[in-house]
């Protein structure tokens, strides 16, 4: 027994440099973090990971014919994947669990004259089987031909529509040279009609028409889903010395935006989104393929997933799945399914 003491010994002195080793360390890093708070944050793996990407929004370019005032996802560069590279993104995407995705801009048809988004539709139908594609658009470049083309690979045609008055349209920024707003938005209804494309609405409240009642167009116009936005700002998009727009004028308070809804509210259809609602609940992929964070009132990019993977990408997307969930981010996306009238 006593020839075991002297190892017990060193043991036991071997112990206390060790902890006091872990100390200096800890203190280090303590010391490390108060002088750069947002490194551990940015640490790989320090987020959680996020939820299943079910649903992501592609804004593919970030060019546009039009000039809406409001606008927060502006011409601030002229770049746009190459059809290959686009097309390997959204294969990752439908791997880590993509059911819909939503093509968005800038304005869809201003690329290639609307073949981009009518090649990344077909890809994600025939090639990927997602259950639903979507696009976003002011509608005023788009054609019966490409109709004829492209959609059959479409599930959902949103056109942007923030009032029926031309004249509010013009103020808005919402027009390109002679071309009449309304007139392009009820032709498109009449093309998803014939093309068997569920024909939706999307508005922003904001300055310019939040005393209007749209009640008896919408119902004429019947679409699957009308989306109600609240006019929102987006640092460096349309406010703040960096932006491409200045939004503040046409920002509406919430009880401006509440009385919108309240005047709307035996339309079915109708789908509010206030600030609250609408600015973390969505998942956007940038024009490189990064998501964009909104969580601080700017947009922060992550690291492309074409260069991380998804995964990694979506630990820094900002993403409220609980909000997406509120606010009715899962629905009957699918033609398929929505048993329409055509």
């Amino acid at each position: 027994m006593l020839q075991l003491e002297p190892s017990w010994s060193l043991i036991t002195v071997l112990i206390g440099l060790s902890a006091a080793f872990l100390a200096t360390k800890y203190c280090l890093w303590q010391r490390r973090d108060a002088k750069h708070p947002e490194s551990l944050r940015r640490a790989a793996g320090s987020r959680p990971a996020a939820a299943t990407p079910s649903s992501v929004n592609y804004h593919f370019t970030r060019q546009c014919n039009y000039k809406c005032g409001f606008c927060f996802h502006t011409a601030k560069t002229s770049f746009v994947l190459p059809l290959d590279e686009a097309e390997r993104g959204l294969k990752l995407l439908k791997e880590a669990g993509m059911e819909k995705v939503n093509f968005s801009g800038g304005e869809p048809f201003i690329t290639e004259k609307g073949r981009y988004v009518g090649e990344l539709a077909r890809y994600c139908k025939e090639s990927l089987g997602l259950p639903s594609v979507s696009i976003v658009s002011n509608g005023s470049l788009i054609t019966e031909e490409w109709f004829e083309e492209y959609g059959k690979y479409l599930d959902i045609l949103a056109i942007s529509c923030d009032s029926f008055n031309e004249a509010t349209n013009i103020e808005i920024g919402r027009r390109q040279g002679n071309t009449h707003h309304v007139n392009s938005v009820l032709r498109i209804k009449q093309w998803c009609h014939s093309y068997k494309v569920a024909f939706k609405i999307n508005t922003v409240v904001n300055t310019f028409n939040w005393e209007e009642d749209m009640t008896e167009e919408i119902l004429d116009a019947n679409p699957v889903r009308w989306k109600v936005f609240q006019c929102l700002l987006i640092e460096g998009e349309n406010v703040g010395e960096e932006a491409k727009r200045n939004a503040e004028k046409f920002v509406v308070s919430k009880e401006q935006f509440e009385s919108f809804i309240r005047r709307h509210k035996s339309i079915p259809q109708l789908v509010p989104e206030s600030n609250e609602a609408m600015r973390d609940s969505y998942l956007i992929l940038d024009e490189y393929m990064r998501f964009l964070d909104c969580t601080n009132g700017r947009k922060d990019p992550s690291k492309s997933i074409l260069d991380v993977g998804v995964a990694d990408a979506m630990k820094f997307s900002g993403f409220d799945v609980a909000m997406f969930k509120k606010r009715g981010g899962v629905y009957n996306w699918s033609k398929a399914d929505m048993r329409l009238d055509w």
